[in-house]
């Protein structure tokens, strides 16, 4: 169990992590999402044991052991600046890796070739890292951080430069190291593939706890009413910012929006600005997903945080 209790971290001026309390469970894919600059870098950063807390603790009990960060023999990481080494091939990255973590040699052979085989990289074995694409070196840094078999696994964006049907790989690795029991803490952006693998959530924005809790609850709690709005292709949308003064409103293509309605918000009242910006012809109600739940919630949040500060400034 690793649990988090009212963490800080400042940098000068900058708070980043700002009285942070989470729990994550052994052997659970545990998200961890948030708009750059959120502060998810500070916290893995922590959590890690690479800088310390300013304020708060960390504390990780595994067995009768008791830590105050992820010690290195529990932990497969995958940092956000990649580590691996170009001119080497591909087995002599992976063997630095294993060989690091003490993974004795037999071993290596067998998890190396299993890994290798599932991310259909066993002919490039021996081709320099350089040699292949942006999106296989990044499956080869994937295989290099659980070769270990760690306990816990922090993956910073590993769906970065995959295309869909690596990224669907990926899902089913991490699919995987669930199934073998590792506990995964996950920093991603692609919030469909979130949606299929997280058991619980937490959501980060100016350094705080926005969401927190299981996906599926969140899911189901925040069912505010989206609106997908089609409009004529023959003539441009008129402006949207009447629109985006009192809802929230993503435009998803260049005649199509989805407007979400909160609180006491009534279709009768929306109806009328959705004629303004141009001719609807057909409107439709759609169930909230995780991508449409991140957004509402970091643009509500935003806007709590400005009025505070307004409020703030003509106090003093």
């Amino acid at each position: 169990m690793l649990k988090v209790n009212l963490l800080e971290k400042h940098y000068q001026s900058v708070t980043a992590v700002n009285g942070l309390s989470f729990d994550v469970n052994p052997g659970e894919i545990f998200a961890l999402l948030g708009p750059n600059g959120a502060g998810k870098s500070s916290l893995v950063k922590m959590l890690v044991g690479f800088t310390q807390p300013d304020s708060g603790s960390i504390l990780l009990t595994d067995n009768s052991e008791s830590y105050s960060s992820i010690p290195s023999h529990l932990l497969g990481y995958l940092p956000e600046d990649r580590g691996l080494y170009p001119e080497k091939t591909v087995k002599q990255n992976l063997e630095f890796f294993a060989t690091l973590h003490g993974v004795e040699k037999g071993d290596f052979e067998e998890r190396c070739a299993y890994w290798l085989d599932k991310f259909s990289l066993t002919s490039r074995i021996d081709e320099q890292l350089k040699a292949l694409s942006k999106g296989n070196q990044q499956k080869v840094q994937l295989i290099s951080a659980v070769l270990h078999q760690p306990k816990w696994v922090i993956l910073d964006e590993p769906f970065s430069g995959l295309d869909p049907i690596n990224q669907e790989l990926v899902v089913q690795f991490l699919a995987e190291l669930k199934q073998q029991g590792m506990t995964v803490i996950l920093s991603a952006h692609q919030m469909a593939m979130v949606e299929k693998l997280a058991d619980r959530v937490l959501l980060l924005n100016q350094g705080t706890a926005v969401i927190y809790g299981d996906l599926e609850d969140i899911l189901l709690a925040k069912q505010a009413a989206v609106i997908h709005v089609r409009y004529t292709p023959e003539q441009p949308l008129g402006s949207l910012d009447k629109i985006k003064s009192k809802y929230t409103v993503e435009a998803i293509k260049a005649n199509q929006l989805l407007v979400t309605l909160h609180n006491h918000q009534t279709l009768n009242e929306l109806l009328p600005l959705l004629s303004e910006i141009g001719n609807v012809v057909e409107l439709k109600n759609q169930s909230q997903t995780l991508h449409t739940i991140y957004l509402n919630a970091v643009a509500n949040h935003n806007s709590e945080s400005d009025d505070n500060v307004s409020l703030d400034e003509g106090l003093s």
